[in-house]
């Protein structure tokens, strides 16, 4: 499966004789012998918003403190737009920002996972008389073709018969079992997978169906293939009308510890044509058994017994490690399409690298709010939580999140780190907005979104060609609708012709 589809300035204060600085609309200049006032640009009321926020907040019924904004030429010392700036708010998902920042300059961006496979008894020949043990350290990008290259480089190495079991080793993070729909009671949904030393393919299927005239019939398949999943397929073609992208289709999940019964019923009209969904209806441990006895047997091998979680044996000999892409790499899917497991591997990755195995989430706060502080940040208002911004109890304040920004850009790694965010109109989560727009293409911008929280934080290269760092942090009830994107578009044109 491809990438599935969530600061202080350090260059230092200038003296007061050089300071030049733009601050709501006016540009400031000081010297020693005069001192004069420009007025670029008016920035209307008390509090500092731009007129069309102002105007786009009050017909929403949205209150001004509600919201908080940060804006700063990355160029200049002082901000355009700074208001409520230091409240801390939900940043849903622009808590990525925070979390892939610090991997990037604690790790660095050629640091790479691994992923190894351990013989548990004495090979004779291309069988293996015992246990395939594989151990897992946290890599969040071992999609199917990673994993498929895995075992063909292992199978290439002669091994071809186990006659164990399929062994898990997770003791690289230590976790607490979570309910997958504790969040919002959707179990099933591919933002809800948890983390996992050893994560295959976001431990997400991609469920086809297609109409089948003919036949008569819905086909259905699962992407990738699988040893433990049953389908039950009581989808009726109908000749009705489509209607949208859900097409009344029902699924119901039987989960068991090696074999999952995936029930779907309901009409599907032909009208509707080729439908795919994601979904996450497995436990780890099925999961990357049924993916790894389908595609074992693709490559000609064969395993005779089942799964089982244990550690890794004194006395296990290494086959074969498997190294990830490198974080450079990673961090653009996390990003661009706001993968919450990815980025929950990655914290749990910074608390292991940082204070020891196992990596633990308290580990991997720790981790960032020590690289935040070294960077000079005020880190009060921050709670990282499970560092992917799905919480109701994560916090960071506009101004947390634009001074890091800030920094990011003044640090070797800026190139990476700007390469991971969604490009306006062209990619990931920025894809369908500003498509016919002079902001098109003008900006990498994170966005964040869940109920009653809509949020963002990127950088922009202004009409005038100034880059701009912005955040822009709301909550309030419905403003994870469309009114919440109503105000961001103000924002961001206004910012563009200044």
């Amino acid at each position: 499966m491809r990438w599935v589809r969530s600061i202080r300035d350090l260059a230092g204060a200038r003296s007061s004789g050089e300071a030049v600085s733009l601050r709501h609309g006016a540009l400031v200049l000081s010297g020693a012998a005069s001192l004069s006032l420009l007025l670029l640009s008016t920035v209307a009321g008390a509090d500092g918003l731009p007129d069309p926020v102002r105007a786009a907040l009050d017909e929403a019924g949205i209150p001004h403190e509600s919201v908080g904004v940060f804006v700063q030429d990355v160029a200049n010392g002082s901000p355009l737009i700074d208001f409520n700036s230091v409240a801390a708010k939900n940043p849903a998902s622009v808590m990525k920002l925070v979390t892939t920042a610090a991997a990037l300059h604690a790790l660095g961006p050629n640091y790479r996972w691994n992923t190894v496979a351990y013989a548990g008894g004495p090979l004779n020949g291309e069988r293996l008389e015992g246990d395939l043990i594989l151990k897992g350290f946290g890599d969040p990008l071992l999609d199917t073709e990673a994993f498929w290259t895995f075992l063909r480089r292992l199978r290439a190495r002669g091994l071809r018969h186990v006659s164990g079991d399929l062994s898990i080793d997770e003791s690289f993070f230590k976790l607490e079992r979570e309910d997958r729909g504790a969040f919002d009671g959707r179990p099933y949904r591919v933002y809800n997978v948890q983390p996992a030393a050893l994560l295959v393919n976001f431990q997400v299927y991609r469920f086809r169906m297609r109409p089948d005239r003919v036949r008569g019939e819905v086909v259905v398949s699962t992407d990738p293939p699988s040893a433990t999943v049953t389908i039950h397929n009581g989808l009726k073609l109908t000749n009705g009308r489509c209607h949208g992208r859900k097409y009344r289709v029902r699924m119901k999940v039987l989960e068991g510890l090696t074999q999952d019964t995936i029930r779907f019923s309901g009409n599907y009209p032909f009208r509707c044509g080729a439908h795919s969904m994601l979904r996450t209806v497995s436990s780890q441990e099925s999961y990357v058994y049924g993916v790894f006895k389908a595609l074992w047997k693709d490559l000609g091998g064969e395993i005779d017994g089942g799964v089982r979680m244990d550690i890794v044996p004194d006395s296990a000999r290494r086959l074969f490690r498997f190294r990830s892409r490198p974080l450079s790499d990673v961090i653009r899917p996390m990003n661009k399409f706001s993968n919450n497991v990815m980025t929950r591997n990655l914290l749990l990755t910074l608390g292991a690298e940082r204070y020891g195995e196992p990596g633990t989430v308290e580990n991997g706060r720790a981790a960032i709010r020590d690289w935040i502080e070294r960077a000079g940040i005020d880190a009060e208002s921050l709670f990282v939580d499970n560092g992917s911004g799905l919480s109701r109890d994560a916090r960071a304040s506009p101004r947390l999140l634009g001074e890091l920004l800030l920094t990011v850009y003044r640090s070797p790694y800026m190139p990476e780190f700007i390469a991971s965010l969604p490009l306006s109109a062209m990619e990931g989560t920025m894809e369908s907005r500003f498509r016919n727009d002079p902001l098109k293409g003008r900006m990498h911008m994170k966005t964040g979104l869940i109920e009653h929280v809509r949020s963002m934080g990127g950088y922009m290269l202004t009409r005038n060609g100034r880059t701009m760092v912005i955040v822009l942090l709301q909550n309030h009830p419905n403003v994870h609708r469309r009114v919440g994107t109503r105000v961001q578009d103000a924002l961001l044109e206004w910012v563009f012709e200044h």
